[in-house]
């Protein structure tokens, strides 16, 4: 299956550029490039621990459509 659209990413980051955009919650720093902030506005991350896995998951209100395997979206 091909992905279109924007895709999801996480690093770990050891320098901050100037336009980065940053969200704090209690000791968990994330950090945004300013291209990808505005696509992001109101997004929740989350850790999900269960019987069919684990990870992250992010519930994103500017995604419009996303594909099937919800790895990408379209705003």
């Amino acid at each position: 299956m091909i992905c279109h659209g924007y895709q999801y990413g996480m690093a770990f980051e050891s320098k901050m550029g100037d336009d980065d955009t940053v969200v704090e919650k209690g000791i968990v720093k994330v950090i945004m490039d300013s291209q990808s902030a505005p696509l992001l506005q109101g997004a929740e991350v989350d850790y999900v621990d269960s019987l069919q896995g684990s990870g992250f998951s992010i519930k994103n209100p500017q995604a419009k459509t996303t594909c099937g395997c919800g790895s990408s979206f379209s705003s």
